[in-house]
């Protein structure tokens, strides 16, 4: 049986990104349950694993930071691509500012 925390997950899972593939909603779910994100409003903390996921499922990131790129450079080539992925899955906002780039690659650790 979900939790409570889980439902409101799965709420803005569906809010916020109603069109993300079966595949990825799991994966960005899962994310989302991590114990560093669990002080985090359900929808904070989904949002940062939907970004972190799509970040390094779904652009060059983690090759740019393999060559060599700094994760401000590297974040700085994805963002169009990550935005892309957010537009595709119907997203109701976008990823634009650096704090939201610096809590996102928090969320990854």
């Amino acid at each position: 049986m979900a939790t409570n925390r889980q439902k409101a997950i799965d709420r803005a899972l569906t809010l916020t990104i109603p069109r993300v593939p079966f595949y990825d909603a799991e994966a960005i779910r899962e994310a989302a349950k991590a114990p560093h994100l669990r002080d985090m409003p359900p929808a904070q903390a989904l949002w940062l694993a939907a970004i972190a996921h799509i970040r390094h499922q779904h652009t060059d990131y983690d090759t740019l930071r393999d060559e060599g790129y700094g994760r401000d450079e590297a974040l700085f080539f994805v963002l169009d691509g990550i935005n892309e992925v957010l537009d595709d899955w119907g997203a109701t906002r976008h990823l634009t500012s650096q704090p939201e780039h610096q809590a996102a690659d928090e969320a990854d650790e």
